[in-house]
């Protein structure tokens, strides 16, 4: 064979094996592809946790979420909170009153020890058991006065000597305590705050039962305006006057009107807030 006929050979042969080579490469490229990537395009790791490894039985009710995050609870739906309680709210009552006969726990770590009863207005369609439940809640806090350090608050029956009493009336009847008290509460020519009179501290059934419209607006708890109104009033009981708001966006003082306005604040149901007395200027 002429050297150039058999140069020509080498050639083709070796064409042949580097065309063999590439297949081959490919062949492995392909079957890494599919090693490397499960059905559908899925990463092996997931196709296999997802459909060859058995789960395990929850630990708990529901997954907990990843890090950052929201719970499970923030997740689901809440429950709307009661903005004002339901039914009939009576505009006069008896004028007479029914005490809550229990003593409660001291409120309180040191200090001077004040007393108070509670009383529900006859007629009014409140237990007075609950009422003073409540009162005890928004006073013992953590937030409430007790926080100070230098007072400490107890429920004693009706009879027994007391400092002052925490009255829940009927609007009537709360409009003619306060007026006794040197307080007009009317708005619009109807009783409509609650007030603070000599020893007495006074919530109006209205207000309890139905918040006030700018907070209902606000979609504020009707539990969270009862603490505050409570310790707005026995705030005046322990001698703080009114306060105004002290800057947009900060927490309105217990001791503003927040039943009339918020003018800016957010609000606050607490004289403490962290531990420290939270004020605004002077009314």
């Amino acid at each position: 064979m002429p050297s150039s006929a058999r140069s020509s050979a080498r050639r083709r042969r070796r064409f042949a094996l580097l065309a063999q080579l590439v297949a081959v490469v490919v062949a492995i490229g392909a079957a890494v592809t599919v090693i490397a990537e499960g059905p559908g395009g899925k990463p092996a790791a997931d196709w296999l946790a997802a459909d060859e490894v058995a789960t395990p039985a929850p630990l708990v009710a529901a997954p907990l979420p990843p890090s950052g995050g929201p719970s499970p609870s923030a997740a689901s739906p809440s429950p709307s909170p009661v903005l004002r309680a339901p039914g009939p709210v009576p505009s006069a009552g008896a004028g007479t009153f029914g005490y809550d006969a229990r003593s409660g726990p001291v409120l309180g770590r040191a200090g001077e020890l004040r007393r108070y009863r509670v009383a529900v207005e006859s007629g009014s369609n409140e237990v007075v058991a609950d009422f003073a439940q409540a009162v005890q809640v928004a006073l013992a806090g953590p937030g409430s006065w007790v926080d100070s350090g230098s007072l400490r608050l107890q429920q004693v029956p009706g009879g027994a000597p007391r400092d002052f009493t925490v009255y829940l009336a009927t609007a009537r009847t709360a409009g003619q305590m306060c007026a006794r008290g040197g307080v007009d509460i009317r708005v619009d020519g109807r009783p409509y705050t609650s007030c603070r009179a000599p020893g007495q501290v006074i919530i109006n059934l209205d207000r309890w039962r139905l918040s006030v419209p700018h907070l209902v607006s606000a979609r504020v708890p009707l539990e969270v305006y009862r603490t505050y109104v409570v310790n707005h009033e026995v705030g005046h009981q322990l001698g703080h006057r009114h306060e105004r708001c002290p800057g947009a966006g900060r927490p309105a003082p217990v001791m503003m009107q927040q039943t009339l306005f918020l003018n800016g604040c957010r609000v606050n149901p607490w004289p403490y807030l962290d531990g420290r007395r939270y004020a605004g200027p002077a009314l």
